[in-house]
């Protein structure tokens, strides 16, 4: 009997380590519980199903077994190969197919892989939206391995990105000259920016680690993560470039760098894109993260959209903009969602947005987000918590109960975790869905006020 580790289903996508956690009996496995699951959601489908993968050096076994689960559960498949998230994203909609799996672990590192499941459109299959039932299924085996189609599905190999470079590059107005230093981290960026480049006839830019090599030997392909932005930071104060543009593993995040070498906060990109998409869509709804700065609120509104707070997390954003009709939205953690395309995710749609935007008002992004930098801010706070259960469950949830009866005097919402309001601060505590953890992000008017309310939380929850 092949065996499946359970807690390689998080809450928004499958990933664990490999090949302990994830190889290639799970890969079968999965193949077979998602068709498995997709037939009892849309009986009446083709179950025609992308799959494609990043540059990691199991992702390649993981496909194949991946494909063999799929094709012997009845699914024909379209393996496009090699690829990033969103062009992933774009060939399931594309192709109109019913929908797709990409094999990746983002930005984690290459000891890590994962599984990106999707349904038709793109639209994201989380630990609420069907992951539970996925795993259920691949953990009876009565129920996904045992069972075997009438008819074994078929394989066809399709390359879209030649399709995905035209669709994201047509009608774009950008000044060819701005100088630019691009880090694609030895990921899957590195797959389409070339492409990019070249259709928007944009010479002057550094490459930084386009080749791809899942062993990630330079740096953590992760633009949170200020160590990942040293060498980018440098680069563009050497050559006095315009703007630096660092990525993830798979290319659905981007971190931007400013002329002066200063990374911008992910919430202000938000704001930023806002303001230029607002420009030709009045009166559109733009939504953030709860973790987000009071100035994006205030910024949205003075360009003339309606602010939207929402979770933390891609499937819930994903959601909200497809139900909502929303315009555009965006995470703390630099994900960046697009009506245009697909309701999904893409971090070359908002470089190429940052460069309509520097390209429209002749200013560099440093003077861009100025206006944005009114608060002072924690940053994301971590606070482990010890508890019976593998995420500290109740604990979290009795220090949250706490904290809320503590400033019970505020303005009180739990959205997302808690949030509590006073004019003058904020604060965000939430728990960390897979980890022992509380995640707690501060914003006062001041620095002093910001210590001393930190200060406080943290007495508090510790």
């Amino acid at each position: 009997m092949l065996k499946i580790n359970e807690s390689i289903f998080r809450s928004y996508d499958i990933r664990g380590l490999h090949p302990a956690e994830i190889n290639k009996e799970t890969a079968y496995l999965i193949g077979k519980a998602y068709i498995r699951w997709l037939k009892r959601q849309t009986p009446n489908a083709k179950y025609q199903i992308l799959v494609s993968r990043d540059m990691r050096d199991s992702s390649p076994e993981l496909s194949k077994e991946l494909i063999r689960g799929l094709t012997e559960s009845g699914a024909n498949v379209v393996n496009i190969g090699l690829s990033t998230t969103p062009m992933h994203y774009f060939g399931i909609n594309f192709l109109n197919t019913d929908g797709g799996i990409m094999i990746t672990a983002s930005h984690n590192p290459a000891e890590y892989n994962g599984f990106k499941v999707s349904l038709a459109k793109a639209v994201p299959v989380g630990k609420d939206s069907g992951l539970e039932e996925i795993k259920k299924i691949a953990l009876d085996q009565k129920e996904s391995i045992n069972v075997i189609a009438n008819k074994t599905g078929t394989v066809a190999q399709k390359d879209i990105l030649k399709d995905y470079v035209s669709f994201l590059t047509k009608d774009r107005k950008l000044n060819k000259n701005l100088k630019l230093v691009v880090d694609a981290g030895n990921g899957m960026a590195g797959l389409v920016l070339p492409k990019i480049f070249e259709k928007l006839d944009i010479k002057n830019y550094e490459p930084l680690y386009f080749n791809l090599d899942g062993n990630f030997p330079n740096h953590e392909a992760n633009p949170l993560k200020e160590e990942t932005l040293t060498e980018l930071k440098r680069k563009v104060l050497e050559n006095k470039a315009d703007l630096g543009i660092a990525f993830d593993g798979d290319g659905d995040r981007a971190g931007f760098v400013t002329n002066n070498g200063e990374a911008v906060r992910g919430d202000y990109i938000i704001a930023l894109i806002a303001g230029l998409l607002l420009k030709e869509n009045a009166n559109g709804k733009i939504i953030y993260d709860v973790r987000s700065s009071r100035s994006v609120k205030e910024f949205i509104e003075k360009k003339g959209g309606i602010p939207l707070r929402g979770k933390v997390g891609h499937s819930f954003m994903k959601e909200r903009l497809r139900k909502e009709g929303i315009l555009f939205g965006g995470e703390l953690s630099m994900h960046y969602y697009f009506q245009e395309f697909f309701n999904c995710d893409s971090g070359a749609l908002a470089m190429i947005k940052i460069l309509e935007l520097l390209s429209e008002s002749g200013k560099n992004l440093e003077e861009l987000a100025r206006p944005l930098e009114k608060y002072y801010q924690s940053g994301e706070l971590n606070f482990f918590v010890q508890d019976g259960s593998a995420a500290g469950g109740e604990v979290k949830e009795q220090i949250i109960k706490k904290i809320a009866n503590y400033f019970s005097d505020g303005k009180i919402d739990y959205l997302d975790g808690l949030t509590v309001e006073y004019p003058e601060w904020w604060f965000n505590l939430r728990a960390s869905g897979t980890e022992p953890l509380l995640r707690l992000n501060i914003e006062a008017n001041t620095k002093e006020l910001l210590e001393k309310k930190q200060k406080l939380l943290t007495e508090i929850i510790k």
